[in-house]
């Protein structure tokens, strides 16, 4: 088994605290889960793959080529869920281009004016869209959100609900941020949360690592994606009934 990515910003009284505590225990998958998507729109992975240096001249918010290299895997994790037949819900965010209803996210930041909510001048691209290279099928859910926890005044509780879920396979942005939110609103609804590991990204490196730490020894597993693709091969083949859903181009 590899370290873990956190071990190189831990000390070591760190570590003998965690395993003195007993914290980081396996909580283990669950048996009917859906995959959880968060935020992985152009504003977080820019419209190429570019350093984050670069790309967060244009997309403040972008968390440059890591973002790209996580889509590799998300797509895997996304394609054996469709094969399985487990839901898919996708969130991303949703504010109007005046940036009215930004509320507390400009008390922060001072580049908030920057954000993309409608057109971008290099790319003509809505930085709230979901980037193609991950883009959700007919049959899966998108919901739209103001603030980081996808739970946070949307529907995803009731689908969640609907599917008779009681776990989550959870990828996306940021890993200090919108994943880390949402990990610990799933985990005060007691729905066991899986982290699959390199489809998380942050712009920083320490924070993406010291969150992954933090969330598996209190809140969610980290798994590897193969490790999660194994687990969805082993379930049956009709755990859910999912429609064939129509495509957003046919819809009104």
């Amino acid at each position: 088994m590899k370290e873990p990515v956190w071990n190189r910003f831990l000390t070591e009284r760190d570590k003998q605290v965690f395993d003195a505590a007993g914290y980081g225990d396996r909580a283990g998958f669950g048996e009917r889960p859906v995959i959880v998507v968060i935020d992985v729109n152009y504003n977080f992975t820019g419209d190429r793959p570019e350093p984050i240096l670069d790309s967060i001249k244009t997309w403040p918010n972008s968390c440059g080529e890591e973002a790209w290299e996580s889509m590799r895997y998300i797509k895997r994790l996304i394609e054996a869920g469709r094969k399985k037949g487990i839901p898919i819900i996708y969130t991303t965010a949703s504010m109007r281009t005046d940036g009215w209803d930004r509320g507390s996210w400009a008390w922060k930041n001072t580049r908030t004016g920057e954000w993309r909510a409608g057109d971008d001048p290099r790319s003509n691209l809505d930085g709230n869209q979901i980037n193609p290279e991950i883009a959700p099928a007919p049959q899966d859910i998108v919901i739209e959100k103001l603030k980081p926890s996808a739970f946070h005044g949307t529907p995803l509780s009731s689908f969640l609900t609907n599917f008779k879920a009681d776990s989550i396979l959870m990828v996306g942005t940021t890993t200090s941020g919108c994943v880390r939110a949402s990990v610990l609103d799933a985990f005060s609804e007691n729905f066991r949360t899986t982290l699959v590991e390199e489809g998380c990204f942050d712009r920083s490196e320490a924070s993406h690592a010291i969150n992954l730490c933090d969330m598996n020894a209190k809140y969610a597993d980290i798994a590897s994606t193969d490790e999660a693709i194994e687990y969805i091969e082993s379930l049956p083949d009709d755990l859910f009934d999912l429609p064939p859903g129509v495509p957003m181009s046919e819809q009104r």
